[in-house]
């Protein structure tokens, strides 16, 4: 294992004649009048650790092992570096090839390689320049989003994966059965008897936290979850998966105020936070990928956010005077076009939009004295459009039992979120960020794949 201190990332900040060893994975190597270069990167860092390995030094059979792919164990003298964008290089005079690697057949060559072929060698495409940049920014993104929370005093809840509920109302969740497909038992009405099945009942993979986090959040106030999401959306766009990681928030004794000023701090955190740590990623995202990630960034960090209401935001996008491709009107969901065009053009800085017509939101969100809107909210950023999700929630007992009937939900099913509200309810809300959409906001990646190390999509959980 290596120690503390011996990462690529270490020996950089060491000096100049110290003796070091490092190991990684060759990115290439070059041969050069009697001196071959090696590049050697174990990931801790963007920059490759540059080998020199001066004629005679080591023997020309360990020499033939060292190729394109394969693990060394290098040992020598850190030395000032002639080449721009390197301090210094390691001088070997011990290399130990620790496993070989067929450059005839290894697939990631000194040469461009499309995302598309990339997704179909997820068990190698983390060693390119790209997704090595991708996976340390998650690392360090998962890390301030926890940090966050803990240093305001949340309490982390672990909710179940399998839920016999739907949160979102929205049907499209993977089912959970052991059940015989070929053989499947019956009602006398020839439905599957699901009083059968392992959990007694239908079981689903969940779509969302949330509700569970609601029963924390009435007990210990302030509570976060961090786990993986499924929806069973036959989906496949660059914006979806199957299996996908969620942030859900839920604070007791708050309402949608609250919940938006926590929201725009969170965003900010999260994201100086990634500003701080991962400079040298960010610099590859933003010359090679999108020029302006770094500016929007900065923006998001220091500026403070807009807040309309849907109504004033749905009067504003009719007067735009733009053929917008989705029309807008009173009712309609906002949709990315306009959600940019509030960000970039009308405000020019990240954008909360609140009380949305409850007829396209969740049965959950607290309505509004007019009858017609709930208390919602949606984060809006510019270049990507909605960031994060969320609502005061609604903690009358009456007019959530009629909401749950309205959308056609069996109040069986929620009878326990529904008691809830009848010992000790008190105002409350949450939000929601999708982990990928936020890294695809952060690096600017244009596919959702390209963000999530094995990507679950219809027709594809290959590795």
């Amino acid at each position: 294992m290596i120690e503390p201190g011996g990462y690529v990332r270490d020996i950089f900040l060491k000096p100049v004649g110290d003796s070091v060893t490092a190991h990684g994975w060759v990115k290439t190597r070059r041969d050069s009048k009697g001196v071959s270069f090696i590049q050697l990167s174990d990931g801790s860092t963007f920059a490759d650790l540059q080998i020199v390995v001066e004629a005679g030094a080591i023997l020309d059979e360990v020499l033939a092992g060292v190729t394109t792919g394969a693990s060394l164990r290098v040992s020598g003298e850190l030395v000032a570096s002639p080449g721009a964008g390197q301090a210094v290089e390691l001088k070997a005079s011990l290399i130990e090839v620790i496993g070989t690697a067929d450059t005839a057949t290894y697939p990631l060559q000194k040469k461009g390689h499309t995302m598309e072929f990339l997704r179909e060698k997820a068990h190698l495409r983390s060693r390119s320049n790209t997704f090595g940049a991708v996976f340390r920014v998650r690392s360090a993104l998962s890390f301030a989003i926890h940090q966050f929370f803990q240093e305001r005093g949340f309490l982390n809840v672990h909710t179940p994966l399998i839920t016999t509920s739907d949160a979102e109302g929205a049907g499209a969740m993977f089912g959970v059965s052991t059940l015989d497909l070929l053989n499947l038992p019956r009602t006398e009405a020839g439905q599957i008897d699901y009083t059968s099945d392992f959990f007694g009942k239908r079981a689903h993979l969940t779509v969302s936290g949330q509700l569970e986090a609601e029963i924390f959040a009435l007990a210990f106030t302030n509570v976060y979850t961090f786990g993986p999401t499924f929806r069973a959306e036959n989906s496949n766009t660059p914006r979806h998966l199957a299996e996908f990681w969620m942030i859900e928030p839920e604070m007791a004794f708050c309402d949608l105020d609250g919940n938006r000023a926590l929201a725009e701090q969170f965003l900010k955190a999260i994201i100086s936070h990634v500003l701080n740590h991962c400079e040298a990623d960010l610099a590859f995202f933003n010359q090679r990928v999108d020029n302006t990630i770094l500016s929007t960034l900065e923006q998001v960090a220091t500026a403070d956010f807009e807040h309309v209401t849907y109504t004033e935001a749905v009067s504003i996008l009719e007067k735009a005077g733009r053929a917008f491709e989705f029309p807008v009107f009173w009712g309609a969901d906002l949709q990315s076009e306009h959600e940019r065009y509030l960000t970039e053009e009308t405000f020019k800085k990240p954008v909360i939009v609140t009380d949305y017509p409850q007829e396209i939101k969740a049965f959950y969100m607290r309505r509004n004295d007019d009858e017609k809107t709930v208390r919602a909210m949606d984060v809006l950023a510019p270049r990507i459009g909605e960031i994060i999700g969320g609502s005061q929630r609604e903690e009358r007992h009456d007019v959530l039992r009629d909401k749950i009937t309205a959308q056609g939900l069996p109040l069986e099913e929620y009878w326990w979120y529904l008691e809830l509200r009848k010992y000790g309810s008190v105002p409350h809300a949450g939000f929601g960020l999708g982990l990928e959409r936020m890294l695809m906001y952060i690096t600017g990646m244009k596919n959702i794949r390209d963000v999530i190390p094995f990507p679950r999509t219809p027709g594809d959980a290959e590795f």
